[in-house]
This record gives C-alpha cells, structure tokens and sequence, in this order.
C-alpha cells in the first residue's frame, strides 16, 4: 500500500476528534507538545526529561525565563495553541525559541510554507518538503523544520489549531536507512516514505492518548460535582486545557491552600495524577 494513502488513512481519526471538538482537547494537544518538546531538546543536544520539562516551565515565577530547554517547550506549546497562519515576524519569534540564529535564508521559509501550502501535493508529502526544504535553506534549522510540519500537516488538513506530531518521531527507526546506512535525512531519496510511516506511528499513539484522556476527563467530570472549593472551576478549566497544573495554583477564588487541598482531593478521588513523583511542589494533570 502506497505510504502517503496509509499516511492519510492513520490520520483520519484524529481529524475526527478535532472536528467533534471534545473538552479536553487542549490537554490532548499539549500532552503532544510535551511530547514533541523532548524529542526536539533531544536534538538540540539537550538532556531535560519529562519530568525537567514540566518543571522549567511550571515552577518559575511569572515572567521568568524558563532556560533553553523550556523555551523549546514554548515553542510546541505555542503551536498547539494557534492557528495556521504564518509570517515572517512570527517564524522569527519561534526560531528564537528553539535557539536558531534568524538570517534573511529563513525569512524566505513563510513563502516556501505557502507554495506547499497551495500546492497539490498530499498532507503527510508537504510535510516531508517542508522539512527538506527548510534543511536545504539551514542545516542547522532542521527542529524549525519539523515544526512547520505540523502546522502545515494542519492547514492542509484544515484543522483550525494543529496538533503537534512530526517532531515526536524524530528519531523515531523508521528514519533508519537499510543495509546500516545511517539515518535517512530530509531531503533524501526515501525520506517523503519514512515521513508517512513515521506519522502512521504518531497518529497511531496520539489516538492512544486521545483515549487515556477522555477516560480521564469523562471520570473528573464525574467528581467534579463534589467538589466544594469555590475556585474548582478554574482548576478544572486548567486541566482540561493544559499538559499539567501546579499544585499550589492560585486564582482570583482559589488560593495556594485551598489549591493544594482541591487537587490532594481529587487524587483521592481518582480524577487527577500526580506527575513529578514529590512530596513538594507537585504537579498534577488527567
């Protein structure tokens, strides 16, 4: 079966659960930015685990700088959060992120992005150009590449906000060459190929997760009635739309006591994890 039609048909439950537009699909996306953000540090030569992610970015006080690492997150999470459209002022601001020096080369990428975008080319097959070609214009740039995958995979979807996949398989086998021929790079005879098998893999787990989520969601909105903290509501709404919560969130009616008491409480009730595994500074998410 050709990879491209494969590629196609892998994604059409995900582009059924962004149409149904369930309640936590936002936490659905930025569990797929976490995902997406270790792969890329990966590639920047970076070792922050999961769990190191989640804290750069939670545990700093507002307007701090979050560090290398979870400016890369802030740059998949900024994808999961807006729409398609794309220029030349807003590229410059993710390249910033992800730490890769802004030069007249990469300002040409918003038109190469539109050419493919307008182009008769199949989704998973523009995905594939637009990272070859952004490796073509900056060897260095590659991470940027991967990210204007998905929001180009979304806009030829027609997908309103994209869903980050490509760069959680980066390093994913399917981008090893035969006979021990090394990885197979963007741009290479069988790259577009290893690009549709590699999203049949990630529409494959972000359905799994899709799944996990909605369990998750469907049994926190089952205890939410129970709960008696006057600001649970922005707790929930947090939940739902983010990767994870801090545990000491505070709010215009919740503050950093009853918080900790709201999400000690719905632990109990089996509606939210605990995710760093600590006695302190805990964080909590579906």
């Amino acid at each position: 079966m050709d990879a491209a039609f494969m590629a196609g048909g892998a994604l059409y439950p995900l582009d059924q659960i962004v149409r149904t537009e369930p309640e936590w699909l936002g936490v659905w996306r930025q569990r797929l930015a976490l995902k997406c953000a270790m792969a890329a540090v990966r590639l920047a030569g970076r070792i922050e685990d999961e769990t190191a992610l989640r804290d750069a970015w939670l545990l700093r006080r507002p307007g701090d700088d979050p560090g290398p690492s979870g400016q890369i997150l802030s740059a998949w999470k900024r994808l999961a959060s807006r729409s398609t459209a794309l220029d030349v002022k807003s590229l410059e601001a993710v390249a910033d992120l992800l730490g890769i020096r802004w030069d007249d080369a990469l300002a040409s990428l918003p038109d190469t992005f539109d050419d493919l975008r307008l182009g008769g080319a199949a989704a998973p097959l523009a995905a594939a150009g637009v990272i070859a070609r952004t490796v073509s214009v900056r060897t260095d740039a590659e991470m940027l590449g991967w990210w204007l995958a998905d929001l180009l995979l979304a806009d030829k979807l027609r997908w309103p906000v994209p869903v980050p996949l490509m760069m959680s398989q980066r390093f994913s086998p399917v981008f090893r060459g035969e006979a021990n021929r090394g990885r197979i790079r963007p741009g290479e005879e069988e790259f577009e190929r290893a690009v549709c098998l590699a999203l049949v893999q990630a529409a494959a787990e972000a359905s799994r997760l899709a799944t996990d989520i909605a369990r998750r969601a469907e049994r926190l909105a089952v205890v939410t009635p129970k709960l008696r903290a006057k600001g649970a509501g922005d707790a929930i709404r947090l939940l739902l739309s983010e990767d994870a919560v801090s545990g000491t969130l505070q709010t215009a009616r919740l503050s950093r006591f009853a918080s900790r008491r709201l999400f000690e409480r719905l632990q109990q009730l089996d509606a939210v994890r605990e995710l760093s595994g600590r006695p302190t500074f805990r964080i909590y998410g579906l």
